[in-house]
């Protein structure tokens, strides 16, 4: 392990235990979160559902253009990959000396049990646990892990901004680039700045405070801020990846709107889906697109097919993630070594 990591402030094993989700749930029992969960998102089927003609629903999945769902289903797997990489730009620098198939590897596995645990993070649980062999190594796979779903929040809080004011201010298309690019350099502006200032932040809260163990996940990265904004700028191709994955999903059953209408759709419903509400997004996908596509024409029965098609391009993403696991059993890797002077 590096040295100056070494010598910053080690991270509380709570910190990797717990996340904003769920931090709120503490005083219920262990059970009672995911069964909420599996309520609620009972619960979101049951109003997605309602009133649905199921004749036309059906239609629309017998009559679903396979070359147009085989691209979208293709582009999903392939930001996946994109996302994988993302993951390795954050990990490799601070000391996990892996290739980068291996992290897209990882990635993949964790995607599969996101897929198949309750817990919105129990598929980073995994990745912390194949990443590193040491308790030390896996507190700090899981500030990689953290960084690495906080810089794609951040793209999608970006591009949902500017697709939202474009649409809203009828903005021609530079004017909405230049929107995203000072919208962008927001972003990157805080992190700079937050990331700074972190040891400053940790001083004033006391130790055991929650806030505390959850932001010293991110001090390792103080000592190397350009490492977000790279990550930023890799997640930025994967959220906009991923509104084209279900933009070409929707040609499938013939549904056919602009880019920057899928731009705002798609990282406003996933900003959604990172709420424990409802396992995997299930109900919040659907209902989503059923309230923000209906402005646009798009029926009821069309816009639920859609989220059905994005939750199956999920699905399939996450098998492949299984299959990997099965053929990779081996031990968890080495722990933590020295980077390369390349790497930094």
């Amino acid at each position: 392990m590096p040295a100056n990591v070494d010598r910053s402030p080690a991270i509380p094993a709570d910190a990797t235990r717990s996340s904003p989700s769920t931090a709120g749930l503490r005083w219920l029992p262990r059970w009672a979160a995911p069964l909420l969960r599996l309520l609620a998102t009972l619960i979101l089927i049951t109003l997605v559902l309602r009133g649905v003609d199921w004749n036309s629903l059906l239609g629309l999945l017998e009559a679903l253009d396979w070359r147009w769902c085989v691209s979208g289903l293709a582009t999903a797997v392939g930001i996946q990959i994109v996302a994988g990489i993302r993951w390795s730009s954050l990990a490799r620098p601070i000391g996990f000396n892996h290739g980068t198939g291996f992290f897209v590897w990882r990635f993949f596995e964790g995607l599969f049990f996101n897929l198949c645990l309750p817990s919105s993070i129990g598929g980073d649980v995994i990745k912390a646990y194949r990443l590193a062999d040491t308790t030390r190594g896996r507190l700090l796979a899981g500030c990689t892990i953290f960084a690495d779903r906080l810089t794609g929040v951040s793209a999608l809080g970006v591009l949902a901004g500017a697709a939202l004011l474009a649409i809203e201010f009828e903005l021609a298309t530079l004017a909405t680039l230049a929107v995203g690019l000072l919208l962008l350099a927001g972003v990157l502006l805080f992190f700079r700045l937050t990331i700074g200032s972190l040891d400053h932040l940790l001083e004033l809260l006391p130790a055991s405070h929650r806030l505390r163990q959850f932001l010293a996940q991110l001090l390792p990265y103080q000592l190397r801020p350009s490492l977000m904004s790279r990550a930023v700028g890799w997640s930025m191709i994967v959220q906009a990846g991923a509104s084209i994955s279900v933009a070409l999903l929707a040609r499938g059953i013939g549904v056919q709107l602009s880019l920057g209408i899928w731009f705002s759709v798609v990282p406003l419903i996933a900003l959604a889906m990172v709420l424990p509400i409802s396992i995997n997004g299930v109900g919040l996908r659907e209902g989503g697109m059923a309230l923000l596509l209906g402005p646009w024409g798009v029926a009821r029965e069309q816009a639920i097919a859609i989220g059905l098609l994005w939750f199956f391009a999920t699905i399939v993403t996450g098998l492949i993630g299984g299959v990997l696991f099965l053929l990779d059993r081996q031990p968890p890797a080495a722990p933590v070594t020295t980077a390369s002077a390349s790497d930094q």
